[in-house]
């Protein structure tokens, strides 16, 4: 298990510090309850403490979550040495809601590791099995529902995973010494709205606006949609089809999820995909102070990554040697063509983007009539029937390597789109677009060999390296446009 030092925990938990909210839990012997950093109930004494990497770790010792700080609401702990790689593969299928016993095998074959490694792994990272990193996900679910909903207990119990009401109130009443029905509020949602909320916390700071900056310029018409300080877009899961919105709480570390009713039965991958697409596991201050003056401007900037890994896949195919304008032209072309239509309760929201199975049965003559140009649309239909036939997997958590290699075996897929699917889809935390025109520019170095070796001093955070040049051409041409303005009024004065 993660070895935690108990005199900087307990500074932590003095000062309230949320930079540490979710990386470790606190027990109070005289209570045997657990909490977050950030509670606001009284500051126990230390010799009452005990720490513990992970909620499951916790529940296990005996502890029940607080009712006060919820640690159901912590944000999630991204790891990046190669074993917290391995077990925060397990943490996305749990949060993914993909994760069973019988598949344990076979995620252990998929990265490339024996099934006794990888138990040994999530106990060294967590202090529990898998098992129990499981059922205490899915409790901790349950509780948040139970608390901030008016489903029936019986829904909840459901769409936490669990697949009978008597094994979760046994298994809730056993875990937290509670019968599930003490945890309803007196005010909670009405039954008969057709959509719920809930809420993911994140570590700050959060550069929310240029999240949304970047998402707004790739928005594909009829799926996405940018609108203020709200993102909003169409969701297929499984068999569930629906919609969500996005946007920051109030006056907390959060990020409020407004998602239709229909996505229910899917809400563990659901929200486990926004955490994904807003980067919300990381923790950014490590990440600014390792970039040093690199991230001085915008300190809480996170990589965008992907709600749907075969959707960003191809888009990012579309942006190869066109305008980002040009890519989201022919993307909206490609959803309105082969997605499915879906009724929202938004105008602009008509689509459903289509999935690898459904382009692989595609004739290359119906993607290259949308002004795809043939080679790219070979492309598409290649990676396509790829994912369909399971040659390649696009799933966080994989041999990133490995894909990376695989995916430029496909016909017109180089080193620039492998880096940047594995930057955006793979949540690869160190790639690095050294090819990327972008970045030769904002480093003023044309050599792809030298700018790598420049770069080695900001491993293993390059993606967000790659983020932050990126923002720094902006800020460039800011600059020169403001420059520019002045000068010409100043000459319209003269």
């Amino acid at each position: 298990m993660t070895t935690l030092d108990a005199n900087c925990c307990y500074q932590a938990v003095l000062t309230r510090d949320p930079r540490f909210d979710g990386v470790f839990f606190v027990g109070v012997s005289t209570t045997r309850i657990y909490c977050r950093t950030i509670c606001s109930a009284k500051t126990p004494q230390k010799k009452n403490c005990t720490f513990y990497s992970s909620a499951a770790a916790a529940e296990q010792s005996g502890f029940r979550p607080c009712l006060v700080c919820r640690p159901e609401l912590a944000p999630s702990n991204v790891c990046i040495d190669i074993t917290g790689r391995l077990a925060a593969a397990v943490v996305r299928q749990i949060e993914d809601g993909t994760f069973m016993e019988q598949r344990f095998e076979y995620l252990a074959q998929e990265l490339g590791v024996s099934e006794q490694h990888l138990h040994q792994v999530v106990h060294q990272e967590f202090g529990v099995s898998p098992i129990d990193l499981l059922q205490t996900h899915r409790l901790l679910l349950a509780k948040r529902l139970l608390t901030d909903t008016a489903l029936s207990i019986a829904d909840v119990a459901y769409a936490s995973g669990f697949d009978s009401l008597r094994s979760f109130n046994i298994l809730f009443q056993d875990r937290y010494r509670l019968n599930p029905t003490q945890l309803r509020r007196a005010k909670t949602a009405k039954t008969t709205q057709d959509y719920l909320v809930s809420e993911v916390a994140y570590r700050p700071p959060l550069d929310w606006e240029a999240l949304l900056s970047y998402l707004r310029v790739h928005a594909i018409a009829g799926v996405e949609m940018v609108e203020g300080d709200r993102y909003f877009r169409t969701v297929r899961q499984g068999q569930q089809q629906g919609w969500l919105m996005v946007e920051p709480a109030r006056e907390k570390n959060a990020l409020q999820v407004k998602f239709s009713l229909s996505l229910l039965p899917v809400l563990l991958s659901v929200l486990a995909r926004v955490k994904a697409l807003f980067d919300l596991a990381v923790e950014p201050e490590q990440i600014a102070a390792h970039l040093g003056s690199l991230a001085l401007h915008h300190p809480g900037l996170r990589v965008p990554g992907a709600f749907d890994s075969f959707e960003v896949a191809v888009r990012t195919i579309l942006g190869q040697q066109v305008s980002v304008k040009a890519a989201t032209t022919l993307m909206g072309r490609f959803v309105q063509c082969f997605g499915e239509p879906i009724s929202t309760p938004f105008p602009t929201l008509t689509h459903l983007t289509p999935t690898a199975k459904q382009v692989a049965q595609v004739d290359i003559t119906a993607i290259v009539k949308l002004g795809i140009i043939r080679k790219r649309a070979a492309s598409i239909l290649a990676l396509a029937q790829a994912i369909a036939q399971r040659t390649i997997s696009l799933t966080p958590g994989c041999s990133i390597d490995q894909t990376i290699a695989q995916l430029q075996e496909l016909p017109g897929i180089g080193i620039w789109t492998a880096q940047y699917i594995a930057m955006r889809v793979l949540a690869d935390s160190d790639a690095f677009l050294h090819t990327d025109l972008g970045i030769q520019q904002a480093l003023g170095e044309s050599s792809a060999k030298r700018i790598l070796a420049f770069a080695a001093r900001w491993q293993p955070w390059r993606s967000y390296a790659t983020l932050h040049l990126w923002k720094s051409l902006e800020r460039t041409e800011k600059f020169i446009t403001d420059f520019n303005s002045v000068k010409y009024s100043s000459r319209k004065v003269l």
